[in-house]
């Protein structure tokens, strides 16, 4: 017998015996319809023409799944991966297509939305999920209902509400790095019609990312939260209300290099001479990053926020509203350089975003139950506040000098022979020693180096007569010049943005004879964005490259006609774009848009086990303003100066094409299909120059690919989850990519993103007598091959790249029949396998690359009880 079972997951809903205290309240346990809101009202799994995933608590818990990232392990095309922070370089990929940035600036690609509240941020979703009821992953662009358009889909977290019976729980675990971890909930009535819930938890972990320079470790775990609900049922009428707050002061995130770069042996003399290692040599394997001992990668995160549902049967209709307050802030400190030398870092780093939402939804039938329609409306209210705060260290001076050395050190073609300094970090031999050198008469004093100025006075007569020795522009070729002091950089950079979002939304499915249905749905979207920043920089560095010195203006045009390649060279280093005080002033800017979106999908019920459906579907992401210096144009270099207009971005778009089948052919079996094809418009990729982060909209990229999902229960105690999804996400060929970072890529795959992964999950649960049940549980991804950075056409591979891998995780436990207690032994990556989650090229290293560590394998003990 067919009975709809209210919010579950298949795989679950076929384990016949559940802890009762964590039993999803509304999953039958012989139930094997599924019952989910991604349509805005209750719509069977199996009738639902669209691709969607659901999880309950027990896959997430068995699979180890701690935030939204880690639902990857059971979604093949879902890939959730952090570089540079977690709270704001956290990319969210649902068939390959993700937000290139971890620039606070962009919008995600995937919108994350906790019982109906958007988290506006990727890194905004990221603390430890709280007690659930199911989550609900929906693939392709989603450009109708939900409250913020996105181009690659879109994730809805359901927790568990206020129950009227009185419950309770408590859980700790325990493992290697010196996991700690607790969470404990209640909830019970006051009275007839309102029932209160709190949760709790707290959880700590060492990092797995050493630092040979100092006695500590990165990629740590510190965080806690706390959330209470109250609910109100009276008759029809339904009031749920959420208040949220969690914090986490962790240290992330560190790196493990590939490969040293052109600048490496140099500039170890560095920190060699302070008896530190600077970039280490070793393999990434390792999970070994040095960093200078007086610069961490602390990052502070407050989330918290209120929340309000209310649901009210008006009888013919139904009406919901959701109005939320959140506030997120980040605090964080980074060594960008990513070595034991103090070149440069971040030092309170700062994000606020505010964000106010309303939604309201008015849904009913008409046509005698043919037509189920459905409007609504959605306000966004949006504060971005955003500090940045790169700095130079100690070693900012030393670390210039040592890279131009080592760089003109070189043979030629690549170098001059001899090395040469600006700043004078090392000893300065005479003006006739040098010479010398350059004709091979003698060598150099032993640890001296000349300057750059007594190089090029020395080889070229104009610039000897214009400087002849005694004059004061002699004087200053042969002496060092004026660098930065510690602490210069960013002293105040602020960014503002301002965003007011208003969207009318209608969904209608319409019932065209009793198997055929056709939903269409349409949103109007009106948006405006108001920039206000700020740039002040105290770099002294770059007065000699924008001052108005007349004796550093002829020294520079001496360094441009030597080598134009070279004087850039220089400036890059000098006065990197991240706090070149030439971008110094205040900029604003204003940008609206108003976009359609919407979808079609037609689906016919073949026959009580097989539904067909081909649907088309629209999605925007919206425009924006990446929100970092280095994105303004320098006169210096040719370009036409700073203004706002160089940090706006433009929407993108998506056109997306799926067909699918959703097949139940025996009963403990659903087996789901689905094709797609997406065309990308205007995609918005931010890409590093070699000398600054410039946004591309990229006129075209194509996602294509083949999913499949199986849920089965070949047994009474055993049930199976099997997926596999094959991507093909790449830029199109007709993209014009000359003079960009890009150049080359035209028909390549997008980078980082596979191109087949199949993931398994296996339940095994049988009765052991004496009031007992065990517990078995393994699941495993495995991903094809991906470059991620430093990508070769012709090699056709990255520096930076995981071979084939597969991650796999189990557990086994026992526990009572009543489901009263559970013990249990975890591990994670149970083959201690090592990948790279993501990469980059390192800054101001040419031809240096790292990777940012996968997790080793944990392992530990959990215990649960309630009641």
């Amino acid at each position: 017998m067919r009975v709809i079972a209210w919010l579950g997951a298949a795989a679950v809903s076929l384990v016949a015996t559940m802890p009762a205290w964590a039993q999803d309240r509304n999953v039958e346990s012989r139930g094997d319809i599924i019952v989910v809101s991604v349509t805005g009202r209750a719509t069977p799994l199996e009738d639902l023409p669209a691709a969607v995933t659901v999880l309950v608590p027990l896959e997430t818990e068995r699979a180890g799944i701690v935030d939204v990232r880690g639902l990857e392990r059971l979604v093949p095309s879902f890939q959730g991966t952090s570089g540079q922070s977690d709270a704001v370089g956290t990319f969210l990929s649902i068939r390959g297509i993700t937000t290139a940035s971890d620039n606070p600036g962009f919008e995600p690609a995937v919108g994350v939305y906790i019982d109906g509240v958007l988290r506006s941020r990727a890194g905004a979703a990221l603390g430890d999920l709280p007690q659930l009821e199911h989550i609900e992953l929906l693939r392709g662009p989603q450009g109708t209902l939900f409250g913020r358009n996105t181009t690659a889909g879109a994730i809805s977290v359901f927790t568990v509400p206020p129950e009227f019976d009185w419950g309770g729980y408590g859980e700790v675990r325990f493992g290697n790095y010196n996991l700690f971890a607790a969470q404990t909930g209640l909830t019970g009535p006051v009275s007839d019609s309102v029932a209160l819930r709190i949760d709790a938890g707290r959880r700590r972990r060492d990092g797995y990312v050493t630092d040979p320079n100092a006695d500590r470790a990165f990629n740590d775990v510190d965080r806690w939260s706390l959330r209470g609900q109250a609910l109100v049922e009276s008759g029809a009428f339904r009031l749920r209300l959420i208040g949220d707050y969690s914090e986490s002061d962790e240290q992330c995130c560190g790196v493990a290099i590939v490969s040293r770069g052109d600048f490496a042996d140099a500039i170890d003399a560095i920190a060699a001479g302070q008896g530190l290692v600077d970039v280490y040599d070793g393999p990434a394997s390792d999970r070994v990053q040095p960093a200078s001992p007086a610069r961490g990668y602390g990052e502070r995160v407050r989330d918290g926020g209120v929340s309000s549902q209310v649901d009210w049967d008006l009888g013919d209709a139904s009406l919901t509203t959701i109005t939320a307050w959140r506030d997120w802030r980040v605090l964080r400190d980074q060594d960008v350089d990513y070595s034991g030398a103090d070149r440069a870092y971040r030092e309170d780093y700062r994000v606020r975003l505010r964000d106010f939402t309303q939604e309201v939804r008015l849904n009913g039938k008409a046509w005698d139950g043919r037509l189920d329609w459905l409007v609504g409306g959605f306000f966004l209210d949006q504060r971005l506040r955003h500090r940045d705060t790169i700095r130079l260290g100690a070693d900012a001076d030393a670390f210039v000098d040592a890279a131009l050395g080592g760089q003109l050190a070189a043979p030629p073609p690549d170098g001059i022979g001899v090395p040469a300094q600006f700043y004078g970090s090392y000893p300065v031999p005479s003006l006739d020693q040098v010479g010398a050198a350059l004709q091979g008469i003698a060598p150099l004093p032993s640890g001296s180096v000349p300057l750059f100025g007594q190089l090029l006075w020395l080889q070229s007569p104009a610039l000897q007569a214009a400087a002849p020795p005694g004059s004061a522009l002699f004087a200053y070729l042969n002496s060092p010049l004026a660098g930065s002091a510690e602490g210069q950089g960013n002293s105040g950079n602020r960014y503002h943005v301002d965003t007011r979002a208003f969207a009318l939304f209608t969904h209608n499915i319409i019932a065209l004879n009793d198997s055929v249905s056709l939903t269409l749905g349409m949103r109007w979207n009106r948006e405006t964005k108001r920039l206000d920043a700020r740039v002040l920089n105290d770099t002294a560095g770059c007065d000699f490259f924008t001052g108005a010195d007349p004796r550093a203006a002829i020294y520079r045009d001496a360094i441009r006609a030597a080598d134009p390649g070279l004087f850039e060279g220089l400036f890059l280093l000098a006065c990197n774009p991240a706090v070149n005080s030439e971008f110094n002033g205040a900029y604003s800017d204003r940008r609206g848009e108003s976009r359609l979106s919407g979808t079609a999908r037609l689906a016919w019920r073949a026959d009580p086990g097989l539904l067909l459906y081909a649907a088309y579907s629209r999605g925007t992401k919206s425009g924006g303003y990446n929100l970092d210096q280095s994105g303004f144009d320098s006169v210096v270099l040719g370009g036409d100066g700073a203004q706002a207009r160089d940090l706006a971005f433009d929407s993108e778009h998506v056109d997306a094409w799926e067909v699918g089948a959703k097949v139940a052919p025996a009963p403990g079996v659903t087996i789901n299909l689905a094709g797609y094809v997406m065309d990308i418009a205007d995609a918005q990729d931010v890409v590093f120059t070699g000398r600054n982060f410039s946004v591309l909209n990229v006129a075209g990229k194509t996602a294509k690919g083949i999913e499949a999902e199986a849920m089965l229960r070949p047994a009474r105690a055993l049930s199976l989850r099997l997926g596999y999804a094959w991507m093909d996400s790449r830029y199109d060929g007709d993209n014009d990519f000359a003079g960009t970072p890009l150049a080359g890529m035209a028909g390549e795959r997008v980078l980082n993103q596979p191109a087949h992964v199949a993931t398994v999950a296996a339940d095994w649960q049988p009765e052991l007598g004496g009031g007992l049940h065990g517990l078995f549980h393994i699941d495993a991804r495995y991903q094809s091959a991906v470059e991620i950075d430093g990508y070769d056409r012709l090699a056709g591979r990255g520096v930076v790249r995981n071979p084939g891998y597969a991650l796999v995780n189990a557990r086994i436990g026992i526990g009572g029949v009543d489901g009263t207690w559970q013990a249990a032994l975890f591990v994670e990556n149970l083959t201690d396998q090592y990948y790279h989650v993501t990469g980059l090229s390192v800054p101001e290293q040419p031809g240096a690359y790292a990777g940012f560590p996968g997790p080793p394998r944990f392992w530990g003990v959990t215990l649960r009880a309630g009641f």
